[in-house]
């Protein structure tokens, strides 16, 4: 691509994205920032993002795809974006679901489809108290009770695991939300309320029920908890 004035990015080399705020595509572009960059600062013209590997690795749980990323920062990029950039964001978002956590037959097993990784990761010290043992060339039986610890280990490593063991059913605990306020004013969830208890719930599927809802400040996360 050639030089564009008139969009409002600069990606740097480090992975650092500058957005001018009085720009037409100021709005579309920080939304699409937003789905896989972190807001580091935000003064009045210029705000700040950062491209990291959990910025990234955290958008590829989602479905967001390398090539959706790259594409939206060459179209609201100023400059050719640096080659590096579009690397670095392949490899990470290549990296995420390359393992899986997943449930077998009672057991907490850590798979790939790479012989050579499970071995990596055998071999490795920080994963190493919370392997079991070996089931086969591609997988490895690991501490259920260390599931937490398992995962952070993992992106310490660099492979974060996507985790398809699902949870244990609980005992139902029965409530139902009130249709007024003690104001006496009408109460409902808001739509965005359910949806984002829908998101996290994942309609009781495997990968969900685990992570955390982000809501600004008075709009109701006590409620969606």
């Amino acid at each position: 691509m050639q030089y564009n004035p008139q969009n409002p990015l600069i990606v740097q080399g480090d992975k650092t994205v500058l957005l001018e705020v009085n720009n037409s595509l100021y709005q579309e572009a920080r939304d699409h920032l937003a789905r896989f960059a972190e807001l580091e600062k935000s003064p009045e013209y210029i705000h700040t993002y950062r491209i990291s590997p959990l910025s990234l690795w955290n958008a590829a749980s989602t479905g967001l795809a390398a090539d959706v990323i790259v594409a939206g920062l060459a179209r609201y990029s100023k400059y050719p974006l640096p080659g590096n950039v579009e690397v670095d964001i392949r490899e990470y978002v290549g990296r995420y679901g390359r393992v899986r956590l997943i449930r077998q037959e009672g057991d907490l097993l850590l798979t790939s489809a790479d012989m050579a990784l499970i071995l990596e990761l055998q071999r490795h010290k920080e994963l190493k108290p919370y392997i079991l043992d070996q089931i086969d060339d591609l997988s490895l039986r690991v501490d259920p009770a260390r599931r937490g610890h398992i995962k952070q280990a993992l992106v310490n490593i660099g492979y974060p695991a996507e985790d398809l063991a699902g949870y244990v059913t609980g005992d139902a605990v029965n409530f139902e939300l009130r249709p007024t306020t003690s104001a006496g004013t009408e109460f409902a969830l808001r739509d965005y309320q359910r949806e984002a208890g829908d998101v996290f719930y994942a309609g009781g599927a495997a990968h969900g029920g685990s992570g955390v809802i982000v809501l600004p400040c008075g709009a109701g996360k006590t409620i969606v908890g």
